[in-house]
């Protein structure tokens, strides 16, 4: 209920009661909808519209008939998309497990042992983060390539007609490059992990006699697993998407789903088959990206 006032005033014959004052109105407010409306049309251009455009696509043969789901049989029955599909996963899974292990040990180095220039190094992880990934293939070609200083030093050394470093074209290749390239990504939430925790413990775990691989195991990994969680499930997701790499390593023998939706759509003109691994690879990407984000939310990451 309004309240309103009523003023009286004094006048010739006694006091008389003036109109009340309209009660002040307020404002309307736009909705909040309205403006989620221009980023929503937005990303559904972009993005949304496209994506579609590729469903559509996977469920529409090259021979008309309308929709059916004849390219996924086709796809999922051939071998070379069941040999991308487990490449795909193993070279993801090792340089998942291999960033895990030597970012750990690099952090750990960084962290807790002094020693001229740490700080330096720790900011270089940082600038490290936006490199792009054909850059470090280029650098270990320029290393262990067929004519990279390596083979050259080894020639020259023995006098041999080649040298003897030729893993780079092969999934062992495409390994080391992915392991060199993510392993700063599982760096970066340990440090900051690292920066977190308290050194008291550490000096307790030491003064009761534990031995630096004992304060390791029992003090410092139980604090730093959330943030290896956090980094190993985004390198996962990264690894299974990795193009770049593949493509610049020349591994001929090495196909990844993004390979063989590059292969299927540019060198085959099969348009079908690529949407139906895009679409595949996509699936895989969005699960595990939200298993990615609960760890992230859980581990404050």
């Amino acid at each position: 209920m309004t309240a309103t006032t009523v003023t009286t005033t004094a006048g010739p014959t006694g006091p008389t009661a003036t109109a009340p004052a309209p009660a002040p109105t307020r404002p309307r407010s736009v909705p909040a909808w309205v403006w989620a409306l221009p980023p929503v049309a937005v990303l559904a251009l972009a993005f949304l519209y496209p994506l579609a455009l590729v469903v559509q696509q996977s469920v529409t043969p090259d021979d008309g008939g309308g929709l059916s789901l004849d390219p996924y049989a086709d796809v999922f029955a051939s071998e070379v998309f069941r040999d991308a599909l487990t490449t795909t996963v193993w070279l993801a899974v090792g340089s998942t497990v291999g960033c895990l292990v030597l970012g750990f040990v690099l952090a750990l180095v960084i962290a807790f042992v002094p020693f001229p220039g740490g700080k330096a190094v720790a900011r270089f992880v940082d600038v490290f983060l936006s490199f792009p990934s054909f850059l470090i293939t280029l650098a270990l070609l320029f290393v262990y390539g067929s004519v990279g200083m390596a083979n050259g030093l080894w020639t020259d050394v023995t006098g041999a007609a080649d040298g003897p470093f030729h893993f780079l074209t092969t999934p062992w290749g495409v390994l080391l490059a992915e392991i060199t390239y993510f392993t700063p990504f599982v760096m970066r939430p340990l440090l900051a992990a690292f920066s977190q925790l308290d050194t008291g413990q550490l000096e307790v775990a030491s003064s009761l006699g534990a031995g630096p691989l004992r304060v390791i195991r029992q003090v410092i990994l139980p604090e730093a697993l959330p943030a290896l969680a956090a980094g190993g499930s985004l390198v996962l997701v990264m690894c299974l998407n990795e193009f770049g790499i593949v493509l610049f390593t020349g591994a001929k023998d090495v196909t990844t789903l993004p390979m063989l939706v590059y292969s299927k759509a540019i060198l085959e003109s099969d348009y079908p088959a690529a949407c139906v691994v895009a679409v595949v690879n996509i699936a895989i990407s969005v699960g595990l990206y939200s298993l990615y984000r609960v760890v992230s939310r859980r581990a404050g990451a």
